[in-house]
């Protein structure tokens, strides 16, 4: 379903007074393509767009609203026959095939140093990065991390791990009180590619992480298996969920719900079936994944939505000006509280909802993540790459001995697949 909105100036009055001043004017077209078809995205865009019209009154923009699936389809087509001078996608490799073609802009002039957003999406400019140059800007993500029962924490005397042996050790425990430490849900597969991103990223960091990505690191190289070994400590010690190959994530959040597993790796959208569950916000915590390997800078998934300029735009100067504009502070902040997308600004200088889970991961991704953010396994990794790895990672966690077997196999798909 394909809507086409135009903003006038009569239709922008109430909204005028809130746009606040324009430091230059902007005339001619601007014309934007969103997938945000969805009722609350769509809407918080409109509303976005509404007052960087209202700053510009003298500028004439379109918008093109696609749904989403069908938006997925008609990317190549549009970019290349009618392109708009602004999109939406997603960052890191779903972006890589569009660089590659010549159907984006670079805009790297936009992330020079001592620029607002180089200062201010510092921890995101891998993600919009290929080849040393940027391709685009995010305009919201959202952590992953660990959830765990804080209340059955401080019943065993736990706290938070802050290195791989603090993280067994407090699963030894919960092992020991009958519990398990983890419940997944690995039965849809990138539950599991969650767990091998982070025990990947801290074992051998975020570069070799993306060369991994880029087909560059062989799946049987030696620090590959030490990033499987560590996870095969846990799962050898018992400390997932049985049958997890056999549920989806939700069947495995009344785990969490009920005690009978103390954690769970997962996204910031785990946060509300939680509480629907029944748990408290007395009882329900988030920290960071650990640190396992000394030295390494601690990069985290965050999975981005972006903006980008197309390569065939007509108004370029106007397209960066958007850019600039709905990553501003202020946009930020509207953008993503939690009567819009419900999501977390990617600037640094944007403030948060007072949402507990939202404010610990924005303080995460903004501080305390220099080792960079990485978009998801199968975001980052080719389709099907990452459909023969999450298959992989299915059957390491029910028979870790398959190691051998289980990386042969996948090593044989990074030959072909790239």
């Amino acid at each position: 379903m394909r809507s086409i909105l135009k903003a006038t100036v009569a239709s922008l009055a109430t909204v005028v007074a809130m746009a606040g001043p324009a430091s230059a004017e902007l005339t001619g077209n601007l014309k934007i393509n969103l997938d945000t078809s969805n009722p609350a995205p769509r809407a918080t865009m409109e509303t976005l767009i509404a007052k960087f019209q209202a700053n510009n009154p003298a500028l004439n923009i379109t918008t093109n609203v696609i749904d989403r699936e069908a938006y997925k389809t008609q990317i190549r087509n549009f970019l290349s026959a009618d392109a708009p001078d602004v999109l939406t996608w997603y960052a890191a490799n779903r972006m890589k095939p569009y660089v590659e073609a010549g159907l984006l802009e670079d805009v790297s002039d936009m992330w020079a140093d001592g620029t607002d957003i180089a200062n201010e999406l510092a921890s995101t400019k891998g993600a919009l990065t290929i080849d040393g140059k940027q391709w685009g800007v995010p305009y919201t993500y959202y952590q992953w991390g660990i959830y765990y029962r804080k209340d059955i924490y401080q019943e065993l005397g736990l706290s938070e791990p802050t290195n791989f042996d603090d993280m067994l050790s407090n699963c030894e425990a919960m092992i020991a009180s009958g519990r398990k430490c983890y419940t997944i849900g690995n039965k849809w597969l990138w539950t599991g590619a969650g767990w091998f991103d982070y025990l990947n990223l801290r074992t051998n960091g975020f570069d070799f992480h993306m060369q991994m990505a880029a087909g560059e690191i062989e799946w049987t190289d030696p620090r590959v298996r030490e990033t499987f070994d560590n996870w095969g400590k846990l799962i050898r010690m018992g400390a997932f969920i049985d049958d997890n190959q056999n549920k989806d994530w939700q069947q495995s959040l009344p785990f969490m719900i009920d005690g009978s597993a103390g954690a769970i790796l997962m996204g910031n959208f785990a946060v509300s079936p939680l509480r629907e569950g029944g748990l408290t916000d007395n009882q329900l915590d988030f920290h960071q994944f650990p640190a396992i390997t000394a030295g390494i800078a601690m990069a985290e998934d965050a999975p981005t939505d972006t903006f980008h300029i197309a390569a065939n735009a007509k108004n370029k100067d106007n397209a960066r000006a958007f850019l600039a504009y709905i990553v501003s502070p202020d946009a930020q902040t509207e953008m993503n509280n939690s009567a819009n997308l419900g999501q977390l600004p990617v600037n640094s200088k944007a403030s948060v909802d007072d949402d507990k889970f939202l404010n610990q991961g924005f303080e995460m991704l903004s501080s305390n993540s220099p080792g960079g953010v990485a978009q998801f396994f199968d975001r980052d990794f080719p389709a099907e790459m990452a459909q023969a790895a999450m298959e992989g990672f299915q059957e390491f966690m029910v028979y870790p001995d398959n190691l051998d077997d289980i990386l042969d196999r996948i090593e044989g798909v990074r030959k072909e697949a790239y």
